[in-house]
């Protein structure tokens, strides 16, 4: 009689991998300060600012301080209560992440 052997079969586990993680400081720190000089220009309160993205204030200041790194939702409601677009928002974290030095030529 032919024997069968049962295929096995590996199941995805959720989440990322154990040991790794999504939080990067840099990035962090860089959104916040973006987020800060944009709020200042605009003249509002990080309260003010906090009542127009729908959030708290105290997640505002964490997010400006670079403590913590917001959610796609938030930066789209940071943006419009700061009048610009969240394009423009992760531009400037871009250009001061990856600007290059200027050497002449």
């Amino acid at each position: 009689m032919p024997t069968s052997k049962k295929a096995t079969v590996k199941v995805a586990k959720r989440g990322r991998p154990k040991g790794t993680k999504t939080f990067d400081p840099q990035i962090a720190k860089t959104f916040g300060a973006v987020v800060r000089e944009r709020r200042l220009a605009s003249g509002l309160a990080q309260e003010q600012l906090a009542l127009l993205a729908n959030s708290d204030r105290s997640f505002v200041g964490k997010v400006e301080r670079g403590e913590n790194q917001p959610s796609l939702v938030l930066i789209l409601r940071l943006a419009a209560a700061l009048g610009c677009g969240a394009g423009e928002l992760v531009e400037d974290v871009e250009r001061r992440l990856f600007r290059k030095s200027a050497t002449p030529d």
